[in-house]
């Protein structure tokens, strides 16, 4: 059973001091050593390394105050929770599933989408996003326009 960790790099979620420093406490204790778990008799266990860098990565990203989804990659999403994900309308989703532009099944009548292709999806999405504005920046300044001022700016 695979899990992604998803975050939205915008959002951040108040902590207060005492749970920064709590957060911080137990990241610091997880990269200094091998971690372990022990039950309610006391056998300690090692993590398995996957597990161990999942929780490292889940702690520094709540350290860094940001938003954390888990999610199962084969979960099925209805259109609201994958539009949410996406951060765009329900409505918006459902066109690029009309238009086959993002793989999805019926149950019943109604839509579902497979996590792993939602993060698919927003990866090939953001990275197309990042080269476009790469592009854009790259002619502009070719054009000298970031030498210019605006009027009125």
């Amino acid at each position: 059973m695979s899990q992604t960790l998803e975050t939205n790099t915008e959002a951040t979620l108040p902590v207060s001091s005492k749970d920064q420093q709590d957060i911080q406490g137990l990241y610091d204790a997880l990269r200094r050593g091998k971690a372990q778990l022990v039950n309610p008799e006391g056998k300690t266990q090692h993590l398995p390394a996957s597990i161990y860098q999942f929780l490292t990565e889940l702690l520094a990203l709540l350290g860094e105050g940001k938003c954390v989804h888990i999610v199962q990659n084969q979960a099925k999403l209805t259109t609201v929770e994958a539009a949410a994900l996406l951060g765009m309308s329900r409505q918006f989703l459902v066109n690029l599933l009309e238009r086959n532009e993002l793989p999805h099944h019926l149950v019943g009548t109604h839509r579902r989408i497979y996590a792993s292709d939602v993060f698919a999806y927003k990866a090939k999405r953001d990275s197309a996003r990042k080269t476009a504005l790469r592009d854009l920046v790259k002619s502009e300044v070719a054009e000298g326009l970031y030498t210019r001022r605006v009027d009125g700016v």
